[in-house]
């Protein structure tokens, strides 16, 4: 299928979470097999049912010339070298009937939005473009109204048009409510408006290597104005850094600014502490802005440098890979030393390798992918431990009495007891009355668990999802310490989770296979023999489109597989779905292995 969305990952439903206005751009009509129709039925079908045609092409396959605007009724041609000039003509004969229905449509549409046209519209009256523009706009920007566009963005033609449309219905920051954040300091919700009256506040949003001015922190201004050379407040880190040089970005162009406005997007140049998700601003009046969610890792692979002259590089190179990208982590094995690399599938981490040497001149050995499976427990159980070591001199004395349970993650973090701490998917409960544990050493307990967190239950994966209550304890005037309760609870945690029904969690990924019709059967068989569960499937052009949940160890290497049963005619696509408990037969291989 030839499409690919502007301004969205995807078309979902206008309720969605980010309720971002967007606009579809169907590509590559110059292609062999290219349909139009079969794509704008495929956004109606799965995206959205409020997507508009506002263009058609001009011929499919070789005989695409350039495209129809169903507003103007005009014909656009793209011509010289890489189509940059762009032609308006008279539409050919043979497309005007085709036109004319469209457009019929593109009116209905957009006129239901406006009370006012719809009744010059019913009366039979002609509706100007510039009226039909502006409530388009109006719609698109409610999320009530999603245009498509058509072209071929390789030979660049039709990719004008959807950068006029990107400013004729797309909304200026003026379009949008004033954006909401916190204030650091009374922890009170404030808000920002796209003015550049208003106290300065930027999101950073991407980090990126550049191998002439070095690292560019990327930013979004949503209100007032900062100048090159002035100092730059991070709310989040509570630093303060010099903003030595702004740049402009166009493609691989650079644009040096002095000064950027609340709406613009820029990048600093040398910005140390600053990584993506932090919130820069006015130091005299804080905020920090919503942060952008990542999802946690669900693959890994286990790396080495190749000679000990990339051993220094490589450090350097995972560092500066990892504040670009904040799905894709670094951590060492703390029992063979080894440096493990995550992400989100196998072809983020082969890339990120790639790039290590290319542009940092690193070459890296790198083992078979490993998926990032967690632990967690399904009962309740309580166990206690002291934790006594005596000396010549001064000894250690810890004693703590624990339950663990399954977070209960319906609670509202507001709804909690003040003795409550959450941290993800972990809670920790102080319920100790009476000072039996002196309230110094309660951080010492909780760091103790989550330590114990770390080095998992049964097979040494990270346990979420826990829920841990501080019952009981004592303590020795001269012998207790932090290391002692630190020790105490990460072994009464262990003792009590291995009673608490510990069970593997598993990544599940959703997978959509797309496969002519008479390799279905063998394609659903196979996925069955991977432990899948089939959701649905559909049609898609002549294929069929499989949906399934399915296990994300049994894909490794699908591809290949795919390829080979369906005479390289089918493809898939893969994205984490959810964490699920893992089969004990299969979460005992698992086990056994690791031991």
């Amino acid at each position: 299928m030839f499409l690919k969305s502007i301004a969205s990952t995807s078309l979902t439903l206008p309720g969605d979470e980010g309720k971002v206005p967007r606009l579809c751009f169907i590509n590559k009509m110059d292609r062999m097999g290219a349909s139009f129709e079969n794509s704008f039925k495929s956004i109606l079908d799965r995206l959205n049912k409020n997507a508009v045609r506002f263009q058609i092409p001009l011929g499919l396959e070789e005989n695409h010339n350039g495209v129809i605007d169903l507003l103007k009724m005009k014909a656009y041609y793209f011509e010289g070298e890489m189509g940059m000039e762009v032609k308006e003509a008279a539409l050919p004969a043979e497309f005007l009937a085709e036109a004319k229905k469209h457009r019929a449509e593109l009116v209905e549409k957009v006129v239901e939005h406006d009370d006012a046209l719809m009744s010059a519209y019913l009366e039979g009256k002609e509706i100007s473009i510039e009226d039909l523009k502006k409530t388009a706009r109006k719609a698109v920007i409610a999320n009530k109204l999603f245009p498509v566009f058509t072209g071929s963005a390789l030979k660049n033609k039709g990719v004008q048009l959807v950068l006029d449309a990107v400013v004729d219905y797309l909304p200026s920051p003026l379009d949008m409510p004033p954006v909401t954040g916190l204030n650091p300091k009374t922890g009170a919700a404030e808000e920002r408006k796209a003015s550049d009256e208003e106290p300065f506040a930027a999101l950073a949003f991407k980090l990126q290597s550049d191998p002439f001015v070095g690292q560019l922190t990327f930013f979004r201004v949503y209100s007032g104005t900062i100048e090159a050379g002035s100092y730059i407040y991070n709310a989040s880190t509570g630093s303060k850094e010099r903003l030595g040089r702004i740049v402009r970005l166009q493609a691989d162009k650079r644009e040096e600014v002095k000064k950027v406005f609340a709406g613009e997007i820029a990048a600093a140049v040398g910005l140390k502490d600053t990584k993506t998700s932090h919130t820069l601003c006015d130091e005299n009046r804080p905020i920090i802005l919503e942060p952008i969610k990542f999802a946690d890792p669900v693959i890994s692979l286990r790396i080495e440098p190749k000679t000990k002259a990339d051993q220094e590089k490589m450090g350097y190179a995972l560092k500066r890979l990892s504040d670009e990208d904040p799905t894709f982590k670094v951590k060492s094995d703390q029992e063979t030393g080894e440096t493990v690399i995550m992400g989100m599938g196998e072809l983020q981490l082969e890339i990120m390798v790639d790039r290590m040497k290319r542009e940092f001149s690193v070459v890296a050995l790198v083992g078979k992918p490993q998926v990032a499976y967690k632990e967690t427990i399904l009962g309740e159980a309580e166990a206690e431990h002291k934790y006594i070591k005596q000396t010549g001199g001064r000894g250690q004395y810890g004693h703590v009495k624990i339950k663990i349970k399954p977070l209960d993650k319906t609670i509202d973090p507001e709804d909690l007891p003040k003795n409550t701490s959450r941290d993800g998917s972990f809670e920790f409960i102080n319920s100790i009355k009476g000072g039996v544990i002196p309230q110094e050493f309660i951080p010492a307990v909780e760091k103790g668990i989550k330590e114990a967190l770390e080095r998992g239950i049964q097979a040494g994966y990270k346990v979420v999802d826990i829920s841990a209550e501080l019952l009981y304890g004592s303590y020795h005037d001269v012998d207790s310490s932090e290391i002692a309760y630190k020790i105490a609870a990460s072994q009464a945690f262990q003792d009590a989770a291995k009673r608490a029904r510990p069970v593997l969690l598993e990544p599940i990924m959703k997978v959509e296979v797309v496969t002519p019709e008479k390799f279905m059967g063998d394609v659903t068989g196979n996925l069955g023999s991977k432990r899948a569960e089939i959701e649905g499937m559909e049609e898609r052009g002549m294929n069929k489109a499989i949906k399934a949940k399915v296990p994300l160890a049994e894909m490794f290497g699908y591809i290949t597989a795919l390829r080979s049963m369906t005479e390289g005619r089918a493809s898939f696509t893969m994205e984490f779905d959810h964490y699920e408990v893992m089969p004990p037969n299969v979460a005992q291989g698992i086990i056994e292995a690791k031991k």
